[in-house]
């Protein structure tokens, strides 16, 4: 039975995307998780920061 070149790449990039869902590719770049959860922290303050300023804006 063949299915043609088209479902090669799909089965490939289906292959791909399964083994980085697995493997838990993250963008953690080497951190510890105490330097991620400082740095995460800091993210959500700045996020928080700017809807409270939104909040506060005159209509």
């Amino acid at each position: 039975m063949t299915h043609g070149n088209k479902y090669e790449f799909v089965c490939q990039k289906n292959m791909k995307k399964q083994s980085d869902s697995v493997t838990g590719k993250r963008r953690d770049n080497g951190l510890s998780a105490a330097t991620r959860k400082q740095r995460d922290s800091v993210i959500v303050q700045q996020k928080q920061g700017k809807t409270n300023e939104k909040k506060e804006e005159p209509k």
